[in-house]
């Protein structure tokens, strides 16, 4: 019987601004760091490489800013997306990452789960970019529904950000039977009092991840980014309405019930916070609420989803028809 207990590690740090080569060096220096802790798993915050896009809630386009973000981020098959994945190879840890992904010159929100054996078992695209996100990255097809992947030690999924709010996509992720969960977001500070949405601060967004806990019955890995003055001057985001200042640290470990397991760092500091889980405590909250489970009612309520990733070229169906005659009659 494989054991139940499971150690994780869930990064507070700056990521490299802008700087694709950098990024990559970080994500790995961080990796062999929390192996050397005894880290089984690693969770990284949203856009960790190149780091999150904070200029998009100052000003309207950066036609600058723009081109060197999407030459700097990250493409699924590359050669610095081989690097993170020997990493966790040689390091054997498993790797939540939240990247920019460049496809071709388009930008998607997305995030890979890696195994420590240095494969891709997730692959995923944020559903719907927020807000002024819509301004640089692109909607997902199917690739936003798969989030969840067995690894020898849990089932781990992971969704982006405000993908929190969206019900019926944490109800298909909790549907695929995570025992734990990448909550990744940016860098989130402390609602200021005023008109801004408390449901975008640190306090929000916490309340977020400590809900998908409760309702999902899982561990939460709630991974954020920070920012230091120098993180600002290089995004030109100085009184800004969003990320405009140091700080906004603020990951933390929920348990299954929605418990914080982890003391927070101070939101300007780097670190890992680290937490053993026992799996065994989720069989016993599930044995009181399991919402997909003995407390659902398929009867009365479902989800259906479509799973296709949706190309731009598609061939019609007589197009494929005539095709296999032609095969056939070869």
């Amino acid at each position: 019987m494989s054991s139940s207990k499971v150690r994780v590690a869930v990064t507070q740090a700056e990521p490299v601004w802008l700087d694709l080569d950098g990024s990559v060096k970080k994500v790995c220096k961080l990796m062999k760091e929390a192996a050397d802790n005894k880290a089984q798993l690693i969770a990284f915050p949203e856009c960790f490489v190149p780091g999150y896009p904070c200029w998009i809630w100052s000003r309207l386009v950066d036609f600058e800013m723009n081109v060197k973000y999407i030459k700097n981020s990250l493409k699924l098959e590359s050669p610095e997306m081989e690097t993170i994945k020997t990493a966790a190879r040689d390091n054997g840890i498993a790797v939540s990452l939240g990247f920019s992904e460049n496809d071709d010159d388009s930008l998607y929100i997305a995030q890979v789960l890696i195994g420590a054996d240095g494969e891709v078992k997730v692959h995923r695209r944020k559903m719907k970019p927020t807000h002024m996100e819509r301004t640089i990255f692109g909607d997902a097809s199917g690739q936003c529904l798969k989030a969840v992947a067995a690894l020898p030690f849990a089932r781990v999924g992971q969704l982006s950000c405000w993908e929190h709010i969206q019900p019926l996509l944490k109800f298909n992720t909790i549907a695929q039977k995570e025992q734990i969960h990448v909550s990744a977001w940016p860098s989130l500070t402390p609602h200021s009092g005023g008109p801004d949405l408390w449901s975008m601060s640190a306090e929000g967004c916490h309340t977020l991840s400590q809900t998908y806990a409760i309702e999902s019955t899982a561990f939460v890995l709630h991974s954020t980014a920070m920012i230091t003055d120098k993180g600002t001057e290089i995004q030109g985001t100085q009184g800004g309405a969003l990320m405009s200042s140091a700080g906004g640290g603020t990951s933390a470990i929920f348990g299954p019930d929605g418990r914080r397991l982890t003391e927070p760092l101070d939101d300007k500091t780097e670190g890992i916070l680290y937490a053993d889980l026992d799996l065994d405590e989720i069989t016993r909250i599930k044995m009181f609420a399991h919402c997909t489970g003995h407390y659902s009612r398929p009867d009365l309520l479902w989800l259906s989803t479509d799973r296709d990733v949706k190309s731009t070229v598609r061939a019609a169906k007589e197009s494929v028809d005539e095709l296999s005659s032609e095969l056939q009659a070869l």
